[in-house]
């Protein structure tokens, strides 16, 4: 059965669970396979509990199942080559049946805030389908897209990826219409080798819009973001609409903005020019709930696309002016004893050295850090974590707590910090010590779980 074939089974079965302990009547099954688990181990079972078929990759029936009497699985069971390539390429068939802009993001830094961003400024005059959660990888991309509907005016699909080829992948997956990267640094370099392989696979999203001269949107301050398109446009031969945003006057921008203050919050303001016509809009003013100057760039990407998308600034204001993080980013939490900000989703040595360099800025005191390990570094990792214990050193906070092994072997003789082999360690200090009074930043990746202490604080 090819994919046109399974599609016009999904249409009249339209919804796929991949959780045997999820089967709604009358959906469809799909046989994945993790780490730890096969998917078609429960195949049958998903078929008697209502599933209407099952999509495997290994048939398997019991004889048990065969005799008349019992649940007619072999009519039931739909053989497929690779489970998950059939899911990708219904998830792109189905992507295929809406003539919508599909806006693709992917990046090192920030792009999970961006999406939200850009949410909130179409949200303001469109229905929008966007990524929920992370769903951003090779299984939550095709789930994100099995959510279009009739209803949707645009999409934003985020794209991760932690080894070459994934955004490759990814794209031909969603099919984006227009897209971004917000940045390119070092992380998952266990996975890529290199600071220039991950260059290479978030660039698969460049490749794919240059290749379709889709539009881009570009970070013009960003030297890594232009060196990249300036390669692969030559490459295609093609040339996509650029719109450019940034911080600098560069001529060729077309969202400018600029950093007003982080106090502790970040306030700026922005506007449009067009240095060919000599025009240039008033400056617009706003007040954000977001912590970090480094945040700027996601807002002023959020705003090009609105611009683009015609949202009036008015909205595009609005939006950027009521949205409040979630899920551990960028997030300041007041409580009964100290101002938090936390940041503990994930961290890698380029979101690391910018939440450290916004901290060191912010006007406020006492300043306390409890700063987590960083993963998937490879050979790298002690350099990196020694460079962490470097800008500790170099800001002179007035309490830094390290937690994780990978700090024991760096150098801390002009750093005064308590070290923790994990975070129950640091709940215990917590209750022992009790800090009152800090603005405390809690950074680290997830594997830290860092994101259990603002409950003790």
């Amino acid at each position: 059965m090819d994919i046109k074939e399974l599609y016009k089974l999904y249409q009249q079965h339209p919804c796929i669970t991949t959780d045997s302990r999820n089967c709604p009547e009358g959906s469809i099954f799909l046989a994945l396979k993790g780490a730890s688990f096969n998917g078609n181990d429960y195949a049958i079972a998903a078929l008697e509990k209502g599933c209407a078929y099952a999509i495997v990759d290994e048939k398997r029936i019991p004889d048990s199942l065969e005799h008349p009497g019992k649940l007619d699985i072999s009519e039931k069971l739909v053989l497929v080559d690779d489970c998950l390539q059939t899911y990708k390429d219904l998830a792109r068939e189905h992507r295929r049946q809406f003539d919508i802009p599909v806006i693709g993001i992917t990046g090192t830094n920030g792009k999970t805030t961006t999406k939200e961003l850009i949410r909130a400024v179409l949200s303001e005059c469109y229905n929008v389908m966007a990524t929920e959660g992370n769903f951003n990888n090779d299984v939550g991309v095709p789930k994100t897209l099995f959510r279009l509907s009739e209803e949707h005016d645009i999409a934003v699909v985020e794209m991760g990826a932690s080894h070459p080829g994934d955004i490759k992948t990814l794209v031909e997956t969603a099919e984006p219409s227009c897209g971004l990267i917000t940045n390119v640094g070092r992380a998952h370099l266990l996975g890529f080798g290199s600071f220039e392989g991950v260059c290479q696979t978030k660039g698969e999203l460049y490749d794919f819009l240059c290749s379709h001269e889709c539009p881009i949107f570009i970070n013009r301050d960003n030297e890594h973001l232009m060196r990249m398109i300036s390669k692969r446009q030559t490459a295609s031969g093609k040339q996509s609409d650029i719109y450019y945003y940034g911080q600098s006057d560069n001529p060729d921008i077309l969202i400018r903005g600029e950093v007003v203050s982080c106090a502790p919050f970040l306030k700026f303001r922005w506007r449009e020019q067009d240095m060919d016509t000599d025009y240039l809009s008033e400056w617009m003013e706003v007040q954000t709930h977001l912590i970090g100057a480094y945040n700027l760039d996601n807002m002023l990407a959020a705003i090009t696309i609105g611009y683009v998308n015609d949202i009036p600034f008015e909205m595009i204001n609005h939006a950027l002016e009521n949205y409040v993080p979630q899920n551990n980013r960028s997030q300041m939490t007041v409580t009964e004893h100290n101002h938090l900000i936390v940041d503990a989703y994930n961290a890698n040595p380029t979101s690391m050295k910018a939440a450290l360099e916004n901290f060191k800025l912010m006007e406020v005191s006492p300043k306390m850090a409890i700063i987590g390990k960083m993963g998937e570094l490879g050979d790298v990792e002690q350099e990196e974590h020694q460079k962490v214990v470097d800008m500790l050193a170099a800001a002179h906070f007035d309490k830094v707590w390290l937690v994780g092994d990978e700090y024991t072997d760096t150098n801390r003789s002009t750093l005064t910090a308590s070290l923790f082999h994990d975070v129950e360690e640091v709940k215990a200090a917590i209750a022992q010590e009790q800090p009152q009074g800090y603005y405390i930043l809690i950074k680290g990746s997830n594997s830290n779980k860092l994101f259990e202490l603002p409950a003790l604080l």
